[in-house]
């Protein structure tokens, strides 16, 4: 697999900063919870980092639709319908993904890809990603989960017991081992996923941040090998 792109880093600080479980300030903020999950890969070299601190999307990232764009400092994606923004850079085999994400509404809806082609969107209503889907409040805010390629079918792992908050602000870790994949959100885990034949190397090695109707607000993404 091609190995991806160095990136400067602005300083150690900001290296620290997005490791760190973020919680929300002012109205509505949640408090620190207790992590309960290894942190394997927190303390590596970043591979990639986006703030989303400029005033448009970069080159590190490409479009498939209209709805997903900058703003005060984050990434906004609205009525995407499928239509992933995919970050341009490849993806080890094995990684560590983290971001911040919150909504303001209470339809959750919130989804990233990981290990896709880097270009598939919905040509159709029944969307099949070329990767794994990870839902948090999909269908109505009702199940949240990792699915392998077509979150309507059987290849996934599922729980009812964590909905969206409207206006709490989420850290998610999402992290990959050969076949292994592990979501922890706020320092939880909600599933793992095993895969016994494990999308990896050409055509599996791309994130990106996609949605249906829901706004949804994505920052600190930062990806690290393990």
């Amino acid at each position: 697999m091609s190995t991806p792109r160095p990136v400067p880093r602005s300083s150690s600080a900001l290296l620290a900063a997005a490791t760190l479980l973020v919680v929300g300030s002012g109205a509505g903020a949640c408090e620190e919870v207790p992590r309960t999950f290894s942190s394997a890969g927190a303390e590596s070299e970043a591979l990639f980092i986006e703030r989303f601190d400029e005033a448009a999307l970069s080159d590190d990232w490409a479009p498939t639709g209209e709805g997903a764009r900058v703003e005060d400092g984050a990434l906004v994606v609205e009525g995407l319908r499928n239509h992933p923004l995919w970050l341009t850079r490849a993806l080890p085999d094995d990684f560590r993904i983290d971001f911040d994400t919150w909504t303001e509404g209470d339809e959750g809806d919130i989804k990233v890809e990981f290990a896709g082609d880097g270009k598939s969107a919905a040509t159709q209503m029944n969307y099949v990603a070329s990767g794994y889907v990870l839902i948090f409040g999909g269908w109505n805010n009702s199940v949240s989960g990792i699915f392998r390629q077509n979150e309507h079918g059987r290849a996934k792992q599922v729980t009812d017991a964590v909905t969206v908050e409207a206006g709490r602000r989420y850290h998610v870790t999402i992290t990959r081992v050969g076949g292994s994949m592990r979501w922890q959100l706020d320092g939880r885990e909600v599933v793992t996923y095993d895969d016994a034949r494990p999308l990896v190397g050409p055509g599996y090695q791309h994130f990106a941040f996609s949605g249906w109707e829901s706004r949804v607000h994505f920052d600190n993404l930062v990806i690290r090998e393990l």
